[in-house]
Protein backbone atom coordinates (compact mmCIF):
# COMPACT_ATOMS: atom_id res chain seq x y z
CA UNK A 1 0.00 0.00 0.00
CA UNK A 2 0.89 3.27 -0.88
CA UNK A 3 1.73 6.33 1.29
CA UNK A 4 -1.00 8.53 3.04
CA UNK A 5 -2.41 11.05 0.33
CA UNK A 6 -4.31 14.21 1.52
CA UNK A 7 -8.21 14.41 1.15
CA UNK A 8 -7.37 17.45 -1.74
CA UNK A 9 -5.71 15.37 -4.19
CA UNK A 10 -9.16 13.31 -5.07
CA UNK A 11 -11.25 16.54 -4.61
CA UNK A 12 -13.44 16.96 -8.08
CA UNK A 13 -15.56 19.57 -8.67
CA UNK A 14 -18.28 19.35 -11.56
CA UNK A 15 -20.78 22.11 -12.99
CA UNK A 16 -23.52 21.84 -15.86
CA UNK A 17 -26.76 23.98 -16.65
CA UNK A 18 -30.21 22.19 -15.91
CA UNK A 19 -32.15 21.74 -18.73
CA UNK A 20 -35.76 20.99 -19.49
CA UNK A 21 -34.66 16.95 -20.35
CA UNK A 22 -33.31 16.73 -17.02
CA UNK A 23 -36.52 17.58 -14.94
CA UNK A 24 -39.97 16.11 -13.87
CA UNK A 25 -43.38 18.08 -14.15
CA UNK A 26 -42.77 20.49 -11.80
CA UNK A 27 -39.48 22.12 -13.80
CA UNK A 28 -37.04 20.64 -10.90
CA UNK A 29 -34.24 18.14 -11.47
CA UNK A 30 -35.00 14.42 -11.72
CA UNK A 31 -33.48 12.76 -8.29
CA UNK A 32 -32.34 9.87 -10.41
CA UNK A 33 -30.51 12.42 -12.23
CA UNK A 34 -28.92 13.95 -9.70
CA UNK A 35 -28.03 10.41 -7.80
CA UNK A 36 -25.95 10.06 -11.65
CA UNK A 37 -24.18 13.13 -11.22
CA UNK A 38 -23.32 12.30 -7.60
CA UNK A 39 -22.01 8.45 -8.49
CA UNK A 40 -19.83 9.46 -11.38
CA UNK A 41 -18.28 12.60 -9.51
CA UNK A 42 -17.63 10.26 -6.70
CA UNK A 43 -15.98 7.76 -8.81
CA UNK A 44 -13.55 10.11 -10.06
CA UNK A 45 -12.40 10.88 -6.37
CA UNK A 46 -12.45 7.40 -5.75
CA UNK A 47 -10.34 6.79 -8.54
CA UNK A 48 -8.19 9.85 -7.94
CA UNK A 49 -7.47 8.36 -4.58
CA UNK A 50 -6.74 4.95 -5.57
CA UNK A 51 -5.32 5.46 -9.26
CA UNK A 52 -6.95 2.14 -9.54
CA UNK A 53 -10.66 0.64 -10.93
CA UNK A 54 -13.32 1.26 -8.49
CA UNK A 55 -17.00 0.31 -8.21
CA UNK A 56 -19.78 1.33 -5.68
CA UNK A 57 -20.13 -0.47 -2.77
CA UNK A 58 -23.00 1.24 -0.94
CA UNK A 59 -24.75 4.70 -1.25
CA UNK A 60 -25.21 5.41 2.97
CA UNK A 61 -27.31 8.32 2.64
CA UNK A 62 -28.63 10.93 0.07
CA UNK A 63 -30.29 13.60 1.55
CA UNK A 64 -31.78 16.40 -0.83
CA UNK A 65 -32.33 19.45 0.80
CA UNK A 66 -33.75 21.44 -1.97
CA UNK A 67 -34.76 21.16 -5.72
CA UNK A 68 -32.79 22.26 -8.16
CA UNK A 69 -34.97 24.67 -11.13
CA UNK A 70 -34.52 24.07 -14.62
CA UNK A 71 -32.21 26.78 -15.95
CA UNK A 72 -29.90 26.79 -12.34
CA UNK A 73 -26.78 25.51 -12.67
CA UNK A 74 -25.82 22.50 -10.60
CA UNK A 75 -22.63 22.39 -8.98
CA UNK A 76 -21.03 19.14 -7.52
CA UNK A 77 -17.69 18.63 -5.19
CA UNK A 78 -16.48 15.09 -3.56
CA UNK A 79 -13.57 13.89 -1.81
CA UNK A 80 -12.48 10.69 -0.36
CA UNK A 81 -13.39 11.88 3.42
CA UNK A 82 -11.77 8.02 4.80
CA UNK A 83 -10.47 4.91 3.73
CA UNK A 84 -10.54 1.20 5.13
CA UNK A 85 -8.27 -1.86 3.71
CA UNK A 86 -9.65 -1.19 0.01
CA UNK A 87 -12.50 1.01 -0.11
CA UNK A 88 -13.24 4.52 0.10
CA UNK A 89 -16.13 6.63 1.74
CA UNK A 90 -16.81 9.71 -0.45
CA UNK A 91 -18.46 12.37 0.82
CA UNK A 92 -20.47 14.53 -2.03
CA UNK A 93 -21.99 18.05 -1.82
CA UNK A 94 -24.22 19.08 -4.30
CA UNK A 95 -25.62 23.23 -4.75
CA UNK A 96 -27.13 25.04 -7.49
CA UNK A 97 -26.77 28.52 -8.21
CA UNK A 98 -29.41 31.30 -9.90
CA UNK A 99 -27.83 32.22 -12.61
CA UNK A 100 -29.11 35.76 -12.90
CA UNK A 101 -29.22 36.44 -9.02
CA UNK A 102 -26.22 34.71 -8.53
CA UNK A 103 -28.39 32.82 -5.19
CA UNK A 104 -27.11 29.35 -3.79
CA UNK A 105 -28.20 26.64 -1.83
CA UNK A 106 -27.11 23.65 -1.01
CA UNK A 107 -29.53 20.83 -2.94
CA UNK A 108 -27.82 17.93 -1.14
CA UNK A 109 -25.10 15.65 0.94
CA UNK A 110 -24.42 12.40 0.33
CA UNK A 111 -21.56 9.84 1.34
CA UNK A 112 -20.66 6.62 -0.85
CA UNK A 113 -18.34 3.84 -0.67
CA UNK A 114 -16.42 3.02 -3.22
CA UNK A 115 -14.06 -0.88 -3.28
CA UNK A 116 -10.71 -0.25 -5.48
CA UNK A 117 -10.17 -3.41 -7.69
CA UNK A 118 -6.34 -5.07 -8.60
CA UNK A 119 -6.06 -6.52 -12.03
CA UNK A 120 -8.37 -9.34 -11.36
CA UNK A 121 -10.99 -7.80 -10.26
CA UNK A 122 -10.35 -8.41 -7.03
CA UNK A 123 -10.16 -5.52 -3.51
CA UNK A 124 -6.67 -4.21 -3.44
CA UNK A 125 -5.60 -1.84 -0.73
CA UNK A 126 -5.67 1.92 -0.56
CA UNK A 127 -3.63 4.48 0.66
CA UNK A 128 -4.73 6.42 3.63
CA UNK A 129 -6.21 9.98 3.53
CA UNK A 130 -5.14 12.85 5.43
CA UNK A 131 -7.49 15.62 6.12
CA UNK A 132 -6.65 18.97 5.94
CA UNK A 133 -9.33 21.39 6.92
CA UNK A 134 -11.90 21.65 9.55
CA UNK A 135 -15.00 19.90 7.13
CA UNK A 136 -11.98 17.01 6.49
CA UNK A 137 -11.52 16.91 9.59
CA UNK A 138 -15.17 17.00 10.70
CA UNK A 139 -16.06 14.60 8.43
CA UNK A 140 -12.90 12.03 8.95
CA UNK A 141 -13.56 12.03 12.99
CA UNK A 142 -17.28 10.68 11.93
CA UNK A 143 -16.43 8.31 9.33
CA UNK A 144 -15.65 5.18 11.96
CA UNK A 145 -19.53 5.42 13.32
CA UNK A 146 -20.17 5.76 9.74
CA UNK A 147 -18.21 2.09 8.26
CA UNK A 148 -19.88 0.81 11.78
CA UNK A 149 -23.43 1.48 10.71
CA UNK A 150 -22.53 -0.01 7.15
CA UNK A 151 -21.26 -2.90 8.67
CA UNK A 152 -24.33 -3.50 10.93
CA UNK A 153 -26.78 -2.72 7.63
CA UNK A 154 -24.36 -5.67 5.94
CA UNK A 155 -24.82 -8.14 8.64
CA UNK A 156 -28.42 -7.59 9.06
CA UNK A 157 -28.60 -7.91 5.37
CA UNK A 158 -27.15 -10.90 5.34
CA UNK A 159 -28.72 -12.76 8.06
CA UNK A 160 -32.38 -11.93 6.23
CA UNK A 161 -31.21 -13.04 2.81
CA UNK A 162 -30.23 -16.67 4.52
Amino acid sequence: MSEAKPASMSRVTMTDIIFPSDTNYHGTMFGGVVMRYIDKIATIASMRHSRRGVVTASSDSLDFLAPVKVGEAIMLEAFVSWTHRSSMEVYVKVESENLFTGERKTTATSFLTFVALDEQGKPTPVPAVVPENDEERRLFASAEERYLARKKRKEERDKNLQ
